[in-house]
């Protein structure tokens, strides 16, 4: 059954891996870099000074910290050296085929990927904690290509990133759990049944601001990645 598995992922390797097109090169090593994202950092904390109470912040940005050291933390700082699976560009099996990007080749170990397991502890604990159905799908599409930008590059076998994502979803649910657990004997919550806010009191207009922020900063990364190809 493991080495079925193992065969499954090391085919969709190589069915994901690489396009031989300098285009998509440039786009997905700007997406699977986190500074590509900024802007739509700064958009998150904007929405969220805007529209929460300074407790309620706090307690936010403090579970947002959260689900990011632990996600990073448990794939990176336990299970990594601890299963010490190669990835495919130190693999001896794939070291010499793969397709990679400007010779990036990342540390020794990728189960599981942390780039997996941090975007979806992100996504989860927001969706949560929004409850927008378009933020909820924008978040979904950026989490999975910037997880998918791992194997193209060719860091990252397929079920690095599907156990990564699996951790860090599980990491976001527990820790929106714990926010809101503290959240119900600490503050005040109501409930929202006006179509000009989610169920849990944000601004629809400011779900669509942060949603169009990714929108943009996709723009711009297609964009930008013409140039960039040229040069790569």
């Amino acid at each position: 059954m493991i080495e079925q598995l193992r065969n499954l992922d090391n085919s969709l390797l190589v069915f994901l891996n690489g396009s031989h097109s300098g285009y998509w090169d440039a786009v997905m090593w700007t997406v699977t870099k986190t500074g590509t994202w900024i802007p739509l950092l700064l958009m998150l904390i904007f929405i969220l000074i805007k529209e929460c109470n300074t407790r309620r912040l706090i307690y936010i940005l403090v579970a947002l910290v959260l689900a990011i050291l632990l996600a990073d933390r448990l794939s990176s700082g336990l299970i990594k050296p601890m299963v010490m699976r190669w990835r495919p560009t130190h693999d001896v099996t794939f070291l010499h085929t793969i397709d990679t990007v400007l010779g990036y080749r990342g540390g020794n170990y990728g189960f599981i990927s942390s780039h997996a397991a941090n975007t979806f502890a992100l996504f989860v604990f927001l969706s949560m904690l929004m409850r927008s159905r378009i933020v909820t799908i924008s978040l979904f599409v950026w989490a999975s290509i910037t997880s998918y930008s791992r194997i193209y590059l060719g860091v990252h076998f397929p079920g690095d990133i599907l156990c990564g994502a699996l951790l860090g979803s599980v990491v976001g649910f527990l820790v929106y759990y714990l926010y809101s657990f503290v959240c119900r004997r600490t503050i005040v919550e109501h409930n929202y049944y006006s179509t000009a806010y989610t169920a849990s009191g944000f601004h629809c207009s400011d779900m669509h601001l942060l949603t169009l922020t990714l929108v943009l900063t996709y723009a711009v990364v297609f964009i930008a990645a013409i140039p960039l190809s040229m040069r790569m």
